[in-house]
């Protein structure tokens, strides 16, 4: 094996890309309608919260900044994803592969901090309500979201600036997008310490938001047991699309790192580009189903969306 310094690598080869013929031209489709999708949802979401003023509060901003979360981390997958589907070498420069991999696990990262935001929000809301606008003040609110984008941010940043100093032995990623395990694996020498700061990177990232998610809903249900009907029915109404976008986040995640401990892909066909991945079936859920969850369960939004389209309407 011949050791090569990663400033002489300069791209990497995705290998489970395959070549579908007329195919590819579907593939595309489908993944550039949901991409579409994905940003019209969100740009939607986030046009009605803007315009509207009654829905300038904590909640709805919180909500304003998960939908641009979306924006970005669909971004950092589905144009790379289009390029390579039509293209007839799998290959992605050393800069925009590492690039990708900032903007995935950032992304991933501030998805978990703003969930977990998020949850800490309504646990103000239902167990102290009389208190509520006290505790949760403007100033809190931008410290909450510039936290909650900056932290991650400066955590991954570190994390890909130590991947990016290894010297690697390999250019070939077993995958249909970069990400930071799989560079890993192309090292040549011994890479314990990135090792430890990604399972200190893990911890921070997941098990801390998540024990904050877990304390308050745990104070969230003692509240409702307790309560009045009335405080169970909002807790219900703005804390269900909360925990199914949890749920699947969390799930997506564990797939992810399973996916990377077992190091395995699927065989051949349309599994091998669309099912390899657990990052892209987390992105298109997440980035999709937030939107569409928050939209349709929270009736404040649905009927500012209702207005606004009553009032493009009787302008046109």
């Amino acid at each position: 094996m011949i050791m090569m310094n990663i400033t002489n690598v300069s791209y990497f080869i995705l290998s489970a890309y395959y070549d579908a013929g007329v195919l590819k031209y579907l593939f595309f489709l489908v993944v550039l309608f949901l991409y579409g999708l994905i940003i019209g949802c969100n740009v939607v979401l986030i046009v009605v919260i803007c315009v509207n003023r009654s829905l300038h509060e904590p909640m709805y901003m919180f909500l304003c900044s998960l939908f641009v979360t979306e924006l970005y981390g669909s971004s950092g997958l589905f144009p790379f994803l289009l390029v390579q589907i039509l293209s007839d070498v799998h290959t992605v420069s050393v800069p925009l592969c590492f690039l990708q991999v900032f903007c995935l696990y950032s992304y991933g990262s501030v998805e978990f901090f703003t969930l977990a935001v998020m949850s800490y929000d309504r646990y103000v809301a239902i167990c102290f309500p009389l208190q509520y606008n006290t505790l949760m003040t403007t100033n809190k609110i931008v410290g909450l979201v510039v936290f909650m984008w900056c932290y991650p941010f400066l955590t991954v940043l570190i994390m890909v600036s130590m991947t990016a100093r290894l010297q690697l032995c390999g250019n070939i990623i077993n995958k249909i997008y970069c990400d930071n395990p799989s560079i890993l694996k192309l090292a040549c020498f011994n890479i314990t310490i990135n090792n430890i700061y990604g399972i200190f990177n893990m911890f921070q990232m997941l098990f801390f938001p998540a024990i904050l998610i877990f304390y308050t809903y745990m104070s969230i249900i003692k509240v409702c047991i307790s309560g009045s009907k009335q405080t169970r029915q909002k807790a219900v109404s703005t804390c269900t699309p909360h925990l199914i976008s949890l749920f699947n986040l969390f799930f997506g995640s564990f797939l992810e790192m399973l996916e990377n401990k077992l190091n395995t892909s699927s065989s051949h066909g349309v599994l091998r580009v669309l099912g390899n991945s657990a990052m892209a079936y987390l992105i298109t859920c997440q980035t999709l189903f937030n939107p569409v969850l928050y939209g349709l369960k929270m009736s404040k939004i649905r009927s500012s969306f209702k207005s606004l389209v009553d009032k493009i309407l009787h302008h046109s």
